[in-house]
């Protein structure tokens, strides 16, 4: 009998094994001037420039809001290069030579508690705002706007359950940091007028939940819990997160705010952290080289190091001979590049090479694996074949913008066919 495939292979194990390598030889740090939701972009500096971190260096622009962007490095601004960014598209870069000097701009400076608590509401989202910060968790919303909400606010969540195979920069963060995750998820509170925080993580973490009780328990004045959810995939997506946290049921396309809550990923709310205690942007991520066409290794390094130089450092490829594919994020979501000359953005926290393997897509024999499988309860096959024929009012009655593009329809599909893909072009043809 088929059933709903909620299990599949996380490939975490062994990753977490590793050691964090701390990456600070970067020579040149590229700066991406547009992004997916930034689709142009300026930067204010000029060759020959020096530039110290935290220093704005340039904005892009989407179609509702600005985003600063900040140096990483102290160092000299020397040119512009194309590079492949988060999206997999090539995108222009400034580039700055790092003087390994890590001066920092002259704005940049702690706030005490006394300042921190007499901050209002605007206060906050503005300096989220001027921080350019944006949704860690690969969403790349800007997060002032969403602090910036009229709604009345209950509980602010803390999303740590990092789902999607291969990846462990979230875990690595509340396994090093978790201080940060939990007096970041405070700022928040305060921001949203929240009463209530709540730190979602996977049941199995043990050691993650003790690290993250040690530190509530220093801030105890404040209505703080862990709620240990599922193991299954994708019960990271913020709809399931919510409900099995907390209890709440909100239906797709509704404004999370609108039922009370307000969900941050885990290292959002570290950047929350960082911006309002000590006036950064978001500098470092954690990020992962895995899969069998390459040695493993974690990193924390710079926005803006180039992936080649991660690749190097972690001691190449492995089996040159046989083609490579090459997946930036994770598995099941990720997004398929054809170079590894990728800058890395706010958003990058996984490449994954994995030496080629031809597989041949057979045609659909009807098992509904696919359908029993999807969290959204959609057709992936009659999606398919309505988008073959481009049929934009099947695809619409068949609801193809419910679509999270988790992956599973074409994880679980016997025949291997592409069905995430298909939903992907399906959605995109029928919004035109």
């Amino acid at each position: 009998m088929i059933q709903k495939t909620r299990c599949i292979p996380d490939g975490k194990k062994e990753l977490k094994k590793l050691p964090i390598d701390h990456h600070t030889e970067a020579d040149y740090l590229y700066y991406p001037v547009t992004s997916a939701r930034c689709p142009e972009g300026e930067t204010c500096v000029r060759g020959g420039q020096f530039v110290k971190i935290g220093e704005v260096i340039g904005t892009r622009k989407g179609a509702f809001f600005e985003q600063p962007m900040h140096a990483t490095v102290s160092g000299e601004v020397v040119g512009n290069e194309k590079h492949v960014d988060q999206s997999g598209k090539i995108v222009d870069c400034l580039i700055v030579k790092n003087d390994f000097k890590y001066e920092l701009h002259e704005t940049i400076k702690d706030r005490t508690n006394e300042e921190i608590d007499a901050l209002t509401k605007e206060e906050f989202v503005e300096i989220v705002k001027e921080a350019g910060l944006v949704g860690l968790g690969g969403s790349a919303f800007p997060t002032y706007i969403k602090l910036n909400t009229d709604d009345k606010i209950d509980v602010v969540l803390a999303n740590g359950v990092e789902c999607e195979p291969n990846l462990i920069s979230d875990y690595g963060l509340m396994m090093t940091n978790p201080r940060a995750v939990v007096e970041g998820l405070i700022f928040a509170m305060k921001a949203s007028g929240a009463k209530k925080g709540v730190i979602a993580i996977k049941k199995k973490y043990k050691e993650i939940a003790e690290r993250l009780e040690f530190c509530i328990h220093e801030f105890s004045q404040y209505d703080i819990s862990i709620a240990k959810v599922g193991n299954f995939y994708p019960q990271g997506w913020e709809i399931m997160t919510i409900k099995n946290a907390l209890g709440i049921k909100i239906p797709q396309g509704v404004l999370l705010s609108k039922y009370g809550v307000l969900n941050f990923n885990v290292s959002t709310l570290a950047s929350i952290f960082a911006a309002v205690r000590h006036r950064l942007p978001v500098l470092e991520r954690y990020i992962s080289l895995s899969g069998n066409g390459i040695h493993n290794k974690n990193f924390r390094a710079r926005i803006g190091t180039l992936m080649t130089e991660l690749i190097e450092s972690a001691g190449g490829y492995k089996d040159i001979e046989i083609p490579k594919v090459l997946i930036l994020g994770g598995p099941m979501m990720g997004t398929n590049v054809t170079q590894d000359d990728i800058v890395m953005t706010h958003t990058t926290t996984s490449l994954i090479v994995q030496n080629e393997e031809q597989l041949h897509e057979e045609p659909c024999i009807h098992c509904a694996s696919c359908v029993y499988s999807c969290p959204v309860e959609i057709q992936p096959v009659q999606i398919m074949n309505a988008y073959k024929v481009r049929n934009k009012d099947i695809l619409k009655q068949l609801e193809v913008n419910k679509c999270i593009e988790c992956g599973l329809c074409s994880f679980v599909c016997p025949s291997k066919i592409h069905l995430t893909e298909y939903m992907r072009k399906a959605k995109s043809f029928a919004s035109k």
